[in-house]
């Protein structure tokens, strides 16, 4: 074990930032602090989706996939979906392997007569879902003024991030309020909060499917149905790997990331939000120039 000054400085930085990072709400605090069997929380999670359906979009790679396995290692029947088939095959049979119940429905989210189709199958094959992870979406980081002619750089984030995830929402919605219990687990974005330069497509798409959720959740809330927003930070995947800025940010593991959607499931929280997020959104509600400072050197 390197004990060296530079190794232990860098071992206070690496936990600051993800304490900072980790996105919290006091349910989770809660719950992690009731859970007396399974400090992995896994005894909580099997409580919360053992038996149930769980649809994961998004489930191919990344937070989706270490997302869906947990839930199937809890007893969940989980609904894989993704565009790509092959991995989507691929997962299914690992979760399988381990026990667990799985399967893969290949769907591109985008085309939203696919997810129509989608919510169909799903209904005729299981009778409903009980918890759905809107995990699916892109991100783009560009200047505004390099899309003023690519318009395409707001349309695709709103079709994929809003539209998409809506219309498979809309889908599920009404079998969860005729059995009156259900959650919608929106992977939102600290973006839609700090609201960064350079992601206007990408939080505004975010932003709005959160304000979107919050109107609804007032429409079902003696319903059982439950709408909670995941404010994820940066999360180390392939796709920020070739950004040299990103390596100095803030951010968690896939594994991290899937824990914390896990704890949301658990705690049916209505937010979850980073501790750095929620301290720059503080500052700016007391002035929103110092705002606007950090959001033009944020990320």
């Amino acid at each position: 074990m390197d004990l060296s000054r530079r190794a232990l400085t860098r071992a206070v930085v690496r936990g600051v930032n993800t304490v900072g990072a980790t996105p919290i709400s006091s349910r989770n605090l809660l719950a992690r602090a009731g859970r007396l069997v399974g400090p992995d929380g896994s005894a909580a999670l099997r409580e919360a989706v053992g038996g149930k359906v769980v649809l994961v979009t998004g489930a191919s790679s990344g937070i989706g996939r270490a997302a869906a396995s947990r839930f199937a290692a809890a007893g969940a029947t989980v609904l894989l979906v993704a565009r790509s088939e092959e991995q989507l095959v691929e997962l299914a049979a690992e979760i399988a392997a381990l026990g667990g119940t799985a399967y893969p429905y290949r769907c591109d989210l985008a085309d939203l007569d696919q997810v129509d189709a989608l919510v169909t199958k799903v209904l005729d094959a299981h009778g409903h879902v009980e918890v759905l992870v809107n995990n699916a979406g892109m991100s783009i980081r560009r200047k505004v003024r390099y899309s003023v002619d690519r318009f395409q750089d707001f349309e695709r984030p709103m079709q994929l991030n809003y539209f998409a995830a809506i219309r498979l929402t809309l889908g599920l919605l009404p079998t969860m309020m005729e059995r009156e219990s259900g959650q919608v687990v929106n992977i939102s974005s600290w973006a839609a909060l700090l609201r960064p330069a350079r992601f206007s497509g990408y939080a505004a798409s975010k932003a709005a499917l959160e304000a979107w959720s919050d109107s609804v959740q007032g429409e079902v809330l003696d319903e059982g149905v439950v709408f909670t927003n995941v404010h994820m930070p940066l999360v180390r995947t392939p796709m920020i790997a070739p950004t040299k800025l990103y390596r100095r940010m803030p951010a968690l593991t896939v594994d991290q990331a899937a824990g914390v959607v896990c704890d949301a499931v658990v705690s049916r929280s209505r937010r979850v939000t980073p501790m750095v997020a929620a301290m720059v959104g503080w500052a700016e509600s007391v002035s929103p120039g110092l705002g606007d400072v950090i959001r033009k050197n944020a990320i």
